[in-house]
């Protein structure tokens, strides 16, 4: 009996730290979109997350760290979410390629985890391990789902060539096209990113696709 009187009181207890740590990834969040990487500092962290500095440090060993782990649990995700989709999706490449940009939609850019890339945008050139990092974490790891997006749509016979294997960024264009302008020109004039990451994927399959698909 007590056994299973411990067991809950170490669930309540990973729960309770669960929910710190996310409370201070959404406070370092905000803070580092307001002041910048350089400016941050973890005491302002923990104010805005409402818990003690060393509460930090418990689950963070620095800056960095928390930075780091900003990418790995908010970013690293929707990647993962698409490859997920990928592997079992039946239909044509057109219609895969427009289900992950209703990911990208639905969990990048129309939530603050797109305020994370316009923070490694503006931040990675100063910092060299920042944009190893994000390469890592993410770009290399959606390059390579892209890649055999367009594998599978030359195998269908449904893309003449391998541009798209050959050239992932293609599909990052658009993605960054809607983060910068949501963030400098948005006030001035909205973008539907959702019928524009449409758009270009048709266009795009105009341009690829095999005249008999």
């Amino acid at each position: 009996m007590a056994e299973q009187g411990d067991g809950k009181e170490g669930g309540r207890r990973r729960a309770s730290a669960d929910a710190r740590r996310k409370k201070i990834l959404e406070a370092a969040l905000s803070v580092f979109l307001a002041e910048g990487y350089v400016a941050t500092r973890m005491d302002h962290v923990a104010s805005r997350a409402g818990v003690a500095k060393g509460t930090i440090y418990v689950h963070f060993a620095d800056k960095e760290a928390l930075f780091r782990s900003l990418i790995h649990e908010e970013i690293g995700p929707v990647i993962a979410s698409g490859a997920t989709l990928a592997a079992s999706f039946e239909g044509s490449t057109r219609d895969l390629l427009g289900a992950l940009a209703s990911v990208l939609q639905r969990e990048l850019l129309g939530t603050q985890r797109a305020d994370i890339l316009r923070l490694v945008i503006s931040e990675a050139p100063r910092f060299p391990w920042l944009a190893k990092f994000y390469w890592h974490e993410v770009v290399e790891r959606g390059m390579a789902l892209i890649r055999a997006v367009a594998a599978r749509g030359v195998a269908r016979g449904e893309l003449a060539s391998d541009t798209l294997q050959r050239f992932p960024q293609i599909i990052a264009a658009p993605l960054l096209v809607s983060v910068i302008w949501q963030s400098l020109f948005e006030p001035f004039e909205p973008l539907d990113t959702e019928a524009f990451l449409n758009s270009y994927i048709d266009m795009l399959m105009r341009g690829l696709a095999c005249e008999t698909a």
